[in-house]
């Protein structure tokens, strides 16, 4: 069967390029086409656009940048039209994909979901939408079985966090020749900087981050390099003797770091199952973060937090994001109780997710979806 998938950003590539090795496995004649990155396309997706071409942050920028938003959603129903799939798969990126799945249905393909769009976050009128244009939704989030099917009557399958696989499915790390080939320093323990994967949230986020180094000489500060970024990027970024860069290697510094600030999203997520104590950080442009605060309900923003409904990590947003307060919170994590309190956490944070196993389930669910008549 052929398959269209969409994913508009790191993590979406990270998930895609896991569902596409499913899909493969269980439908021998898969042909996959997508939109995403590397991943995907090494997966055995072909690529048509890659979410480096994609990706905006923030209400300005998306304003900034519509009239690229625009001809991409128009190049990708061209393209699908072209390859004419029986389904269609979205991952995220809801402000693209919902709006391709409005056309798709109006041109009758199939429409699967695979990672909801967080309405329950933001603008969640949205589900009056999905309701209309989505065939099928692969929710990842315990708590997202009980909001669509309990307060709005939509019917989901919870397949698990295909994290938990992604993790576990790594290859063991040495970690001597791990820091030789990064020139980390042999024994000194890392502070991890997860500064997020656009331009725009990363030169916010290291700012601030980076202002630590010099109070923390006992520790390297290592920043993750994003995939969508390029190495040359960071060069202002690495003055410091006392900060190092590590490209494309996030699951492997986090399996040796000590402790991690952490740019709100994903990674809170991913930091979380490695075990790693963190500092959760946002900070957006003024007129960006006046607009999310008016329609983002939540009382938390990181993941961890809204699975686990409490403050299980400190979350530093905007104003809050000082070095004075940075600090502080890192000295928390670094070693005492609040440590200790936030590694326990993690292990009941890991059994909610509801195991392994998620992307073999969205992909035999798609199949089966695929194959439906009508």
């Amino acid at each position: 069967m052929k398959y269209y998938i969409i994913a508009g950003e790191a993590s979406g590539d990270l998930h895609g390029a896991n569902l596409i090795k499913e899909l493969r496995l269980q439908d021998k004649d898969a042909n996959i086409r997508c939109w995403g990155g590397d991943l995907m396309q090494n997966a055995g997706g072909t690529l048509v656009k890659h979410y480096k071409e994609m990706a905006f942050m923030g209400f300005l920028e998306v304003l900034l940048n519509l009239n690229s938003i625009f001809k991409n959603i128009t190049s990708c129903k061209e393209d699908i039209l072209n390859f004419s799939p029986d389904i269609l798969i979205f991952i995220d990126y809801s402000g693209f994909n919902l709006r391709i799945a409005k056309w798709a249905k109006e041109n009758g393909l199939k429409t699967n979901y695979y990672i909801s769009p967080q309405i329950w976050a933001s603008r969640e009128g949205r589900i009056e939408n999905i309701k209309r244009d989505i065939d099928a939704m692969h929710v990842i989030l315990p708590f997202e079985k009980d909001f669509y099917e309990n307060k709005h009557n939509f019917p989901v399958n919870f397949v698990g966090h295909p994290l938990l696989d992604a993790i576990a499915n790594r290859p063991i790390l040495d970690e001597a020749r791990f820091r030789q080939e990064h020139q980390l320093h042999p024994n000194k323990p890392i502070v991890a900087l997860l500064p997020g994967s656009r331009k725009q949230e990363v030169q916010k986020m290291l700012q601030v981050m980076l202002s630590l180094s010099d109070d923390f000489k006992d520790y390297e500060f290592v920043i993750a390099g994003a995939p969508s970024l390029d190495r040359t990027f960071y060069t202002s970024f690495l003055a410091d003797e006392n900060v190092k860069y590590v490209q494309s290697k996030t699951y492997d510094l986090l399996s040796l770091a000590h402790a991690a600030l952490v740019t709100s999203g994903t990674a809170t997520l991913e930091t979380a199952l490695f075990n790693v104590p963190q500092v959760v950080c946002y900070k957006a442009n003024w007129i960006s973060y006046q607009i999310a605060k008016r329609i983002i309900t939540l009382e938390y923003i990181s993941l961890v937090n809204l699975i686990m409904g409490a403050e299980i990590v400190k979350e530093l947003i905007q104003d809050k994001l000082t070095k004075v307060n940075l600090k502080n919170e890192l000295n928390l994590i670094l070693s005492g109780p609040k440590r200790e309190k936030q590694i326990n956490a993690y292990q009941l944070l890991s059994q909610k997710l509801g195991g392994h196993g998620a992307s073999k389930k969205a992909a035999s669910l798609i199949i089966s979806n695929a194959k439906r008549e009508g």
